[in-house]
């Protein structure tokens, strides 16, 4: 397949394919070969663990990763990116050429990278367990997994379906603000618009 066919077939897929995943179930995506579901780690604060006890920490981690094939770690942000921000301030930088302005694209970028500074350690930290249709499904498969990543010393709790789609937002769109993601487009106006119906209907009733 030339790399012109290539372009014309992902043009034709869509977001769901070009992700790899085929649908978002409670606690997870269906992929090719079975369902990632997730766990979502809180972290340690290791800047109050002494040296032997962050050695701890990631003996732990890597106990955890190396005798579960099935597992995957994943670190994603939890804040917006400014890197598209930052380049524009740079291109702008390059071409303009007022002292004053100059000085004014200087301070923003540097106001930037003061913010970003200070998200550095916003971090969301998942497991994501492989499993086939069956365990995934299964209430009982699903805590013996949490339990298994409970025994090596982390505090962990199985995602929810907006815990996954928020998780999906950050990696693919660096979206860290959405607060509730619809299921299809406009979604959520259509449910607002209902229950002001439903109200003023219950309202019309008693009058």
């Amino acid at each position: 397949m030339t790399r012109k066919q290539k372009k014309a077939l992902r043009q034709e897929q869509s977001t769901r394919q070009l992700m790899g995943i085929s649908q978002l179930t409670e606690h997870g995506a269906k992929v090719i070969g079975g369902e990632l579901v997730f766990y979502l780690i809180q972290p340690d604060n290791l800047s109050v663990l002494s040296p032997e006890g962050v050695r701890d920490r990631v003996r732990a981690l890597s106990d955890l990763l190396r005798t579960s094939a099935e597992v995957i770690m994943v670190a994603v942000d939890s804040r917006e990116s400014f890197q598209h921000n930052k380049d524009y301030y740079r291109a702008r930088l390059e071409e303009e050429t007022i002292p004053a302005i100059r000085e004014l694209l200087r301070q923003d970028m540097d106001h930037l990278d003061t913010i970003q500074a200070g998200a550095a350690s916003s971090r969301e930290f998942a497991l994501l367990c492989r499993m086939d249709a069956q365990s995934a499904s299964d209430p009982t498969q699903l805590a013996q997994m949490e339990k298994r990543i409970h025994s090596h010393g982390f505090r962990v709790r199985l995602a929810t379906e907006q815990d996954i789609k928020r998780i999906l937002a950050v990696y693919y769109q660096q979206d860290a603000f959405t607060d509730i993601f619809d299921n299809y487009d406009g979604e959520s106006e259509v449910i607002r618009r209902g229950k002001e119906a439903a109200e003023e209907e219950k309202i019309d009733s008693q009058t």
